[in-house]
């Protein structure tokens, strides 16, 4: 039999595998077994005392949906208890199921995930989170719906890596007290390294209305940039939710350059889960967190609450303001104290003149399709 065919076969035969070990009811069934009961978290609902936390979540990977759905429910449980009404799990949490590939561990000790793929041809990273988004996909989707569901809180699922027609993007994903999907975002900045794999920048912010209040929900780089917080306030966000797993050692001023930046700058709560650990020679940093405008946080500091260390599992809790928040906002004057006049006149001929610039140096560029 020709190479090819062989070839094509086995992708088909490793195709259904997924498909079968990616079935909703057997995940849903592991998730009732886990005798979750529903809280009472969203019951009283007060906007002077909204309870969130942020995960930070040590990686692990799995071959099996079951112990992911375990792996994940374990923090979210313990926030829970503690009375959360939102809790938020980290960027790129859908890394845990690449276990699914045959020999992955084998794969875990390259150096780096081109090494890992090195001895397989062409195959490039993209690929292989498009080979496996239709099952990774619907774990993801089946585990942190259910678990919503039978907790009966907000949840966002942190990020995942998942196709989208000819595309692959960063999507992060908020599910609400009754399992369903709030909203979604694709990751709109990226890292050189998520574009070098192939990865396309979403194209839009979206604010959700939910009981708890109005929520933003950009991806780790999105919030190094001015412009993401900025557009979300005016769209009438309070609470932002940004998921992390920065790819660096640690180092805490250069991890203040994101979201506390931003909620100095722009009048918000920034609730921030962090994943840490190591694969494929990567090493994720980050310390979860709940930042406030500096007058708003107990100490003066522009945190509310943050994990002890930056590479070790823990859940962040915290209260969040959001009648102090408001009248903040009105005291400080935000947003009439912005000049839309004056910035229009300025930006938008900037941001034409660099869009033009690329547009030259890179003539066959591809920003890839909407992720809408």
């Amino acid at each position: 039999m020709p190479g090819g065919i062989w070839q094509a076969l086995q992708q088909q035969a490793f195709r259904l595998i997924l498909r079968w070990t990616a079935r909703g009811g057997p995940l849903r069934r592991a998730v009732a077994a886990m005798g979750i009961r529903r809280s009472p978290n969203l019951h009283r609902l007060d906007p002077a005392r909204v309870r969130v936390a942020a995960v930070q979540l040590e990686l692990d990977t799995f071959r099996r949906p079951e112990d992911f759905a375990r792996w994940v429910a374990r923090p979210l449980g313990d926030a829970v208890a503690r009375g959360a009404q939102l809790v938020a799990f980290p960027e790129d949490v859908g890394l845990a199921l690449l276990g699914l590939l045959p020999g992955f561990e084998r794969l875990a000790a390259a150096p780096s995930p081109q090494a890992a793929l090195a001895g397989l041809g062409d195959v490039a990273v993209a690929d292989v989170f498009r080979f496996l988004g239709p099952a990774v996909g619907r774990i993801y989707h089946t585990t942190f719906s259910a678990l919503a569901r039978a907790h009966g809180v907000f949840v966002h699922g942190g990020s995942v890596m998942l196709p989208r027609g000819r595309n692959l993007y960063n999507f992060g994903f908020l599910y609400g007290p009754d399992g369903r999907l709030v909203g979604c975002h694709a990751k709109a900045h990226l890292l050189p390294m998520e574009a070098e794999w192939g990865v396309c920048p979403g194209d839009s912010f979206d604010v959700y209305d939910t009981v708890l209040g109005r929520i933003g929900i950009p991806v780790c780089m999105d919030a190094t940039y001015f412009e993401t917080f900025r557009l979300l306030a005016l769209a009438g966000a309070e609470m932002v939710v940004v998921p992390i797993a920065n790819p660096e050692p640690y180092n805490e001023w250069h991890a203040r350059r994101g979201t506390w930046a931003r909620v100095q700058e722009t009048p918000v709560y920034g609730i921030v889960p962090a994943l840490v650990g190591r694969i494929l020679g990567i090493e994720l940093t980050g310390r979860a967190a709940v930042y406030a405008p500096l007058p708003l946080t107990p100490a003066g500091d522009g945190v509310v609450a943050q994990a002890r260390t930056w590479n070790r599992a823990e859940v962040v809790l915290a209260d969040v303001d959001l009648v102090r928040l408001r009248e903040y906002r009105r005291r400080a004057g935000f947003p009439g104290y912005l000049r839309p006049d004056l910035y229009e006149r300025y930006l938008e001929p900037a941001y034409r003149r660099l869009r033009d610039r690329r547009a030259a140096e890179s003539p066959s560029g591809r920003r890839g399709e909407a992720a809408g």
